[in-house]
């Protein structure tokens, strides 16, 4: 056991601690406790001083049996300040996650973003509707919309003509300015330049520095058909602007179908209600339906009822994923009864009912047939449980 466990403590590891149990601690210890993670909280900047210098004794196996043996003063020798150790905590954190120099957001990331860097556009949405036989043989549309575009005076500079940026005063150009925190100064982004280190000293009386203004676009977009609500188009280029040479964003334009009077649509097939004369559901027959590629001529069985279907292959929506296939076109009947009859219909009627008055002609109506089998059955079972 150690004369003092104060430097493990902190760590919150125990004095048998491997070389991997370390490192992962003060890995975890060192993120949570950053000044950067915690702006103006001096509780855990001294924290965070602390965990970096019990690292850098008990990570040296040197100083970690001096220390084990004779505690804190055997290690404090190089101390600057006081305290135990003696190295810079950022210089450790740096060199533990392979910074430098870069502070928090170097081991996020790399550093500090150059401000002064290409910087791409930003992606536009525009929703387009459309009507429904446009989806179905597609179209051509302009549209138009506002969207920020380089100013035409500055070039983008936002520099008024014959001037440009000069160097910023409060922190010399270099983008970044010192805060102090106790005995450390910890680098921070310029709040007069935002990181650039430069400043525009005429702004461009078209865009009032800005470099950008917005401007209207017209776009002809061209729409393949199949499409559905939902289906999102890309035009390159047509976004937001990039900043110092950045590529410009795209324009994404999302469709919405509006409804069809006639035609219902899943996926690639279309369905539609068709109705047919009581006769004519009778005895067969042929009907014209619509399809979304015109009308069509269908057979028609004999005793057809309300409710049954026909599919037409290849009449239905172009597939937008293979290019020359088409959907099907599902038909679904109905019979209409007619409300108004002639004085000969109503008595030709009345003559065909009466041959149904006295007939055993079995399977001529058997949905009829059926239903009045059943509700008879159901009519025995509930008298015998009365009688």
């Amino acid at each position: 056991m150690p004369v003092s466990t104060k430097l493990y403590d902190l760590l919150e590891i125990s004095p048998d601690a491997t070389d991997a149990d370390i490192k992962k601690a003060y890995r975890r210890l060192a993120v949570k406790y950053h000044p950067d993670k915690n702006p103006g909280n001096a509780e855990a900047g001294e924290k965070f001083k602390e965990i970096a210098k019990a690292y850098e004794v008990l990570s040296d196996s040197e100083k970690r049996a001096r220390y084990d043996q004779f505690g804190e003063d055997a290690v404090n020798g190089s101390s600057q300040g006081g305290g135990f150790g003696g190295g810079n905590p950022f210089d450790i954190f740096n060199q533990f996650f392979g910074g430098g120099g870069g502070g928090f957001e170097s081991f996020f990331g790399g550093g500090r973003r150059d401000p002064n860097a290409p910087e791409d556009g930003n992606d536009l949405r525009y929703n387009l509707e459309i009507d429904f036989m446009d989806a179905v043989r597609g179209k051509t549309r302009t549209i138009e919309f506002m969207r920020m575009d380089n100013c035409t005076e500055c070039h983008g500079s936002g520099c008024a003509p014959g001037s440009s940026k000069v160097t910023c005063r409060r922190c010399g150009g270099s983008g970044q300015v010192g805060v102090s925190q106790g005995f450390f100064t910890m680098m921070h982004e310029c709040p007069v330049c935002h990181g650039a280190g430069q400043m525009v000293e005429k702004p461009c009386p078209k865009c009032n520095g800005a470099g950008q203004k917005k401007v209207r676009r017209k776009v002809e977009v061209n729409i393949p058909p199949g499409v559905d609500t939902g289906t999102r188009m890309r035009v390159t280029g047509e976004g937001e602007p990039g900043l110092r040479g950045g590529v410009n964003g795209d324009l994404y334009v999302v469709l919405h179908v509006r409804d069809s009077e006639f035609f219902q649509r899943e996926g690639d097939d279309i369905h539609c209600e068709v109705p047919i004369a009581f006769h004519v559901a009778a005895l067969g027959g042929q009907v014209e339906v619509p399809t979304v590629h015109g009308p069509v001529t269908v057979d028609v069985a004999p005793g057809t009822q309300t409710g049954d279907t026909k599919v037409v292959s290849g009449k239905g929506m172009p597939s937008l994923r293979r290019r020359g296939s088409f959907g099907s076109h599902h038909i679904r009947f109905f019979v209409e009864v007619p409300k108004k009859l002639t004085v000969e219909q109503k008595t030709l009627l009345e003559k065909y009912a009466e041959t149904f008055k006295n007939s055993q002609q079995a399977g001529a109506q058997p949905v009829q047939e059926n239903f009045f089998r059943r509700i008879g059955q159901f009519m025995q079972k509930m008298m015998g449980m009365f009688f």
